[in-house]
């Protein structure tokens, strides 16, 4: 089984330059087309409040309710970009979208900026509790430099999973000897940290030159600190359209990452997010 950990679904294109199919491009209809295409069993959706789409956790639930066997929600929970961000109330949020909506996870955008304090203050401490009780995958975009902050959660809640985005936020053109990199390979001494193996194009310096070998120096001892089993392939469809298609997100890893063992990828390409979704915990 192949599900892709992360995707996004809008009815509205959130994102400029205006398309010609403003309301076309984002739809879950596409998402499930791609996927069929690639022989994607199941997906997925991290919600995205953003430009033009404040409903995107109803839009999602309703998707996931028409696609029960194929798509998973993961609801946006005071990301950036919203009014509630880092505001208090944080857990009763949670709370309220777990009861709501038939989610799996949630998501929690970082502002570039920030430095990862409010993740364990009495606040988000308490936030992540609910996450923890609920069964709920944390699902974290960030940077490397909130890497120190989100260990500090891991090691409060061993029970919960937390998996970061897009290979951690990593770029290919740091220059030795990588701290950012660094940082997040620290991370995985935490059993409860996954990585997604998602965003190729954001690690390279040359975004649209598939199959990205440049970003193997980087990615390669991500995955031999983190090992198969606590990473999980993503596809970042729809926005992965601006560098490549749906399908060459998949082999970027499947067919090109000749690094990792033919039989550890099945892990990467869904076991792993299989049993997460399942029981909203790490494995024993």
């Amino acid at each position: 089984m192949i599900i892709d950990s992360h995707s996004h679904a809008w009815p509205r294109w959130p994102y400029q330059p205006p398309v010609p199919d403003f309301e076309s491009r984002g739809r879950v209809e596409q998402l499930l087309y791609e996927m069929d295409q690639a022989g994607v069993d199941q997906a997925v959706i991290v919600c995205a409040r953003i430009d033009h789409n404040p409903d995107n956790n109803d839009y999602v639930a309703e998707q996931v309710q028409r696609y029960p066997d194929r798509l998973h929600q993961f609801a946006d929970v005071d990301c950036s970009w919203w009014p509630t961000y880092h505001t208090p109330g944080a857990a009763d949020r949670l709370r309220e979208a777990a009861d709501r909506w038939p989610i799996k996870g949630f998501t929690h955008y970082l502002k570039a900026d920030d430095d990862g304090a409010w993740l364990y203050s009495d606040e988000g401490l308490a936030f992540f509790e609910v996450a923890a009780q609920r069964r709920l995958i944390a699902s974290i975009a960030c940077r490397p430099q909130h890497q120190p902050a989100i260990r500090r959660v891991a090691a409060a809640f061993p029970t919960l999973p937390i998996l970061i985005h897009h290979l951690g936020g990593v770029r290919q053109d740091e220059a030795p000897p990588r701290p950012l990199l660094q940082e997040v390979l620290e991370s995985a001494r935490y059993p409860n940290i996954y990585l997604k193996f998602s965003g190729f194009a954001y690690v390279a310096t040359v975004q649209w030159d598939f199959p990205y070998w440049e970003t193997h120096p980087v990615i390669r001892p991500l995955y031999e600190h983190y090992g198969p089993r606590r990473m999980c392939w993503g596809s970042d469809y729809p926005v992965v359209r601006k560098f490549m298609t749906y399908r060459q997100a998949l082999e970027a890893f499947r067919t090109h990452c000749t690094f990792v063992p033919e039989e550890e990828k099945p892990w990467i390409l869904g076991q792993n997010l299989a049993h997460l979704l399942e029981t909203g915990q790490v494995p024993h």
